[in-house]
């Protein structure tokens, strides 16, 4: 009986079911008064937006996390970020393989499903890859934020700094517990100038929003010598909203935000702007005080997000590459979008539209909502509203104030963020019949 259901489940619905379960597991837990500094009881409803921010690895936060939370909550949030991070089936795995448990083809399946895999054939070998990969870079820059930061604090205090913002950063989660520091909602603000932070943080972001196929496929490029398409336009794609990212931050910020620091200092805030935007989540400059042009800009480079097969939200690099390249291939009259001379399906093509004309509406009708509910500019929200779908967690100042209903729609836009319009579309619609027919063609004036 156990079986004949599970067999039932199909891998969009296994994933979004788990996803829910951490979530709630991590709001109980969240919500008791040993997860506060001070003791007292968490309203429940500010201990599930940090469970779904966690788990989501987004960063928008209601409460202040380091001044807020004990050690105890502190360490809920940060296994809910690996958790959430790497995948929950990912995690399971690592047990499963610790244990030397056989993976069955019904998990193998899953594990597809949640990596964003092309093919089914070698996964358990790949996930194998994906937690040494993981675990390494994670302690790798732990260890390098904890040699920095142990030059103001005792080392172990140091190292637990290093650890919690490693996971954060690789995780894309973007959340921080430097409040005790430097005051609450400050993320980095105090580092901007700190070459070490600044190169650590947008290293891990880097690494961790390009996906773990790309990750692995740059790690064996010196010894195979070739990169399978999906890389290179995620790595050409990321490359060159990161650059042109930073070079209109840096033109529009110059005499705003950038005008009191150094030169590197005013080269290190442009570059961070720019890749944290793309699922990163954590700031060193203040971006309640940017321009509007730069906060726009923000939200372009927040609503393309990461890569997939990462723990970043967002349409995808991938689904923006073809989206570019479908518009140049309209305009110059050919037929096929093509990229490093391969040409690509057309259902590929219909689902970058579809992906992206679904979070476009997800955006627009909670941005609308949401305006109406919170007594705020239409800018904030829209940030705000965009901030969570790509997991993003760079913030405006709006989350700290938003009223009860505001707080449900953005756990809901995050939750949908991470698991992506499609997954929770399959979810509800998991019988897909092929059609069996086709309708005759019929013409429609364009233009």
């Amino acid at each position: 009986m156990k079986k004949s259901i599970l067999t039932k489940i199909s891998p969009p619905q296994i994933l979004t079911a788990g996803f829910i379960v951490i979530i709630l597991i991590g709001s109980i837990l969240l919500s008791l008064p040993y997860a506060s500094e001070d003791g007292v009881h968490t309203p429940f409803i500010d201990a599930f937006f940090t469970a779904t921010t966690s788990a989501c690895v987004t960063g928008l936060v209601v409460v202040d996390t380091g001044t807020h939370y004990s050690t105890f909550g502190e360490v809920v949030i940060l296994m809910l970020m690996q958790v959430g991070g790497l995948g929950f089936m990912t995690m399971a795995t690592l047990f499963a393989l610790a244990f030397r448990k056989r993976i069955s083809l019904r998990e193998r399946l899953w594990l597809q499903e949640s990596m964003s895999h092309t093919s089914l054939e070698g996964i358990v070998r790949f996930i194998r890859r994906v937690l040494i990969y993981a675990f390494t870079i994670e302690l790798t820059g732990a260890l390098i934020l904890a040699i920095r930061w142990s030059a103001i604090m005792p080392f172990d205090k140091a190292l637990y700094y290093g650890v919690f913002h490693s996971v954060s950063l690789f995780t894309n989660a973007g959340l921080d517990i430097m409040g005790p520091l430097h005051g609450p909602f400050n993320s980095f603000t105090n580092h901007v100038d700190d070459p070490v932070i600044n190169a650590v943080l947008m290293m891990l972001i880097f690494l961790g929003g390009i996906g773990f196929i790309v990750l692995a496929e740059v790690i064996d490029y010196p010894k195979i010598r070739k990169l399978s398409l999906h890389s290179k336009v995620v790595l050409n794609t990321s490359g060159i909203l990161f650059l042109g990212g930073a070079v209109l931050l840096f033109i529009f910020e110059f005499t705003n935000t950038l005008e009191p620091l150094s030169l590197s200092g005013k080269l290190y805030s442009s570059l961070f702007q720019s890749i944290s935007p793309r699922s990163g989540g954590a700031n060193t400059l203040n971006i309640a005080d940017m321009r509007n042009a730069s906060q726009f800009l923000l939200i372009i480079l927040m609503f393309i997000g990461a890569s997939p097969g990462s723990a970043g939200g967002g349409i995808k690099v991938t689904t923006f590459a073809i989206l570019v390249g479908a518009v140049i291939a309209m305009i110059r009259g050919k037929e096929d979008v093509v990229f490093f001379k391969r040409r690509l399906a057309k259902d590929r093509v219909h689902k970058a539209l579809t992906i992206t004309a679904v979070s476009v509406a997800t955006i627009v009708l909670f941005t609308m909502i949401l305006t109406a509910t919170e007594r705020t500019d239409f800018l904030t929200v829209m940030f705000e509203v965009t901030s969570a779908f790509g997991t993003t967690g760079l913030s405006m100042g709006l989350t700290p104030n938003l009223t009860d209903i505001g707080k449900i729609l953005i756990i809901i836009v995050m939750f949908v963020g991470r698991m992506g319009p499609l997954t929770l579309a399959y979810t509800l619609v998991p019988n897909q019949a092929k059609e069996l027919y086709r309708h005759p063609e019929g013409k429609i004036i364009i233009g």
